[in-house]
């Protein structure tokens, strides 16, 4: 393989959480996964719940913390979608999600990461921040970022369709 050829996949890790961005990404993993004879790994992170800022303390005590049944049946749900002949393995992460994300590259050693996108738009991404945007700014590997549904209006001249993050790159991919 010549230094700037690409290599396909083994091991690539989909962040699940049961939204239709999620499935989307999912269903793209799936689709590299069978063109590359990679296995894929599920993981769900179970995050605290977050109080708002305005109006917490009122509302705590009516949040509750996603349970690890309720994780482990996602994680269920999500595995049944995935062919027969691709190996699937998934994993229950307690944490903030780009972090535990990262944590869980470099620890098992996945060379690919595919993760849906919320489509929240540029100016609420940097506000509230953005679990994609954490993690392609810092992983070591490519990641792949799905939209599910139409596109989001990009600010200024447009978007870029492989941006260079951290060792990895941000592809843009739509479902």
């Amino acid at each position: 393989m010549s230094a700037g050829a690409e290599r396909s996949p083994r091991s690539i890790l989909v962040a699940v959480d049961g939204s239709v961005h999620a499935d989307a990404a999912l269903d793209r993993a799936v689709a590299l996964a069978r063109e590359s004879g990679a296995r894929l790994t599920l993981l769900h992170v179970v995050e605290p719940p977050r109080l708002p800022a305005i109006g917490g303390a009122y509302v705590a005590g009516l949040l509750s913390a996603e349970s690890d049944e309720e994780a482990e049946a996602l994680l269920e749900r999500a595995a049944a979608r995935v062919p027969e002949g691709i190996p699937v393995h998934a994993v229950v992460r307690h944490g903030q999600a780009a972090e535990e994300i990262l944590h869980r590259v470099e620890a098992a050693g996945h060379d690919l990461v595919v993760l849906g996108s919320r489509g929240r738009g540029p100016l609420r991404s940097l506000l509230g921040g953005s679990v994609s945007r954490a993690v392609a700014h810092g992983c070591r590997v490519p990641v792949v970022v799905v939209h599910a549904g139409p596109p989001t209006p990009p600010l200024g001249a447009g978007r870029a369709a492989g941006l260079a993050h951290g060792g990895g790159a941000l592809g843009d991919a739509r479902a």
